[in-house]
């Protein structure tokens, strides 16, 4: 009877593991591939409407106008007359792969208890078969930079492509930058605990300044003389001072945005990155003279403030870009994960505000790549970065026409696949009569 059980159990984990896996990861290139007539979107703002591109052993060894050169084709060859190229899209300021059901406890681990907590790294809990991250490929969206959550120092992101087995395989960029979530100065009543509802001034916020400039300042004193035992705060706190690390600033408001930066730069910071933003618009002298570029917050959204334009958080961008700051798209918030394959569509919606459709594209590749460091490997298809790209049958910041026929990271060719994609297969059959 235990031997039947033991049978049981082991073909109901089998069914199980079948059906909620995600695609077995791609393996490497080992052809090299050409595609031949598309309108590649370079990333970097040019395009070549009748192109010919080759990679192999994932890298891009050509991207030329396929009418001026006489390159042999090689290989397995794709023929994508009419189509469009792209670089992969990146999505940074992600959870995805760190939660799966909101509903379920279990699925989540996007934060950690505790309010420093810089030495928490999120690589070490990204779950490489997430259903949800494989659902989002098929938008273009091959890569990302996982973050925690949480605190005021949620802990360190790290930058992962989306087809491999488990972190270590999906590592791009490890321990890219730490995440640090500024004190408001205005907070909203806990009706639940009797207070009114609506803003008041936040009377702590002078306290918890002060506890952010302490922890730093500590941790910069640690790393400047020898310690009698190891702290490992502040030990994953050293990559700021010396620049290998970036610190990632999430606010809003404009005081905010002020403090955050005169503090973090008084106190020794290298090199920040604003994630937010909301008015970012106001203080661009101060992000240009600082070097400070900004992961806007997602476009689709509401105007904060009772005054503001009733478009503004359409147009964020655009009025930052005008200025001369370095900005990408993200798309945290509610339902974030779900959410990011709405990604290109953020991008898309700026091009009905005015803003150039290539400019747009950079938004989610190129200056997404450079914000991130990850810019000589990814973010536009030039020769010697990695062959992660896909083709699209058209616009692929169109929610109407990006449809995936192709998509390769660092060369591989990878499922386009998904659980979304196999329900709706099944229920076209269904409601088709077929």
């Amino acid at each position: 009877m235990k031997k039947v059980q033991q049978y049981i159990l082991l073909v109901t984990l089998g069914f199980g593991l079948s059906t909620i896996a995600q695609q077995t990861p791609a393996g490497e290139q080992k052809e090299v591939v050409t595609i031949v007539g598309a309108t590649a979107h370079i990333g970097n703002g040019t395009v070549i409407k009748n192109s010919l591109v080759i990679f192999e052993n994932g890298k891009i060894t050509f991207v030329v106008d396929a009418t001026t050169t006489k390159i042999p084709y090689r290989g397995t060859v794709i023929y994508a007359q009419g189509k469009h190229v792209y670089p992969g899209f990146i999505a940074p300021n992600s959870t995805l792969g760190l939660g799966e059901v909101d509903a379920v406890r279990a699925t989540r681990d996007y934060d950690e208890i505790g309010s420093m907590n810089p030495h928490i790294r999120s690589l070490i809990a990204y779950n490489a078969e997430s259903k949800v991250t494989e659902s989002i490929r098929p938008n273009g969206i091959l890569l990302g930079q996982i973050t925690p959550r949480g605190g005021t120092i949620s802990g360190t992101s790290s930058i992962v492509q989306f087809d491999a087995w488990n972190w270590e395989d999906a590592l791009v960029k490890e321990d890219d930058g730490i995440h640090l979530n500024w004190p408001n100065t205005y907070k909203r009543g806990r009706w639940w605990l009797g207070e009114p509802r609506g803003y008041k001034p936040n009377k702590d916020y002078p306290e918890q300044l002060e506890k952010i400039k302490s922890f730093i300042k500590q941790a910069e004193a640690y790393g400047k003389t020898p310690a009698d035992s190891q702290n490992e705060s502040f030990d994953a706190m050293q990559g700021l001072f010396n620049g290998s690390k970036k610190m990632y600033v999430h606010t809003n408001g404009e005081k905010e945005i002020i403090d955050a930066i005169t503090t973090l730069k008084e106190s020794g910071v290298q090199r920040i990155v604003l994630v937010g933003g909301y008015e970012a618009y106001k203080v661009t002298n101060l992000l240009n003279k600082n070097n400070v570029s900004v992961l806007i917050q997602r476009v689709h959204t509401t105007p904060s403030n009772a005054d503001d334009d009733y478009d503004l958080p359409y147009k964020l961008p655009i009025l930052l870009v005008e200025k001369g700051v370095l900005v990408a798209l993200q798309s945290s918030g509610k339902m974030e994960r779900m959410n990011t394959r709405n990604l290109p569509f953020l991008a898309g919606h700026l091009v009905g505000q005015g803003m150039d459709k290539e400019m747009a594209l950079q938004l989610i590749t190129y200056n997404a790549a450079k914000i991130l460091g990850i810019d000589k490997d990814y973010g536009t298809l030039e020769v010697g970065k990695s062959a992660t790209l896909f083709i699209s049958e058209g616009d692929a910041l169109d929610m109407k026409t990006n449809l995936l026929t192709y998509a390769f990271i660092d060369g591989r060719e990878i499922s386009l696949e998904t659980h979304q994609t196999k329900l709706w297969k099944r229920y076209m059959k269904k409601y088709s009569g077929e």
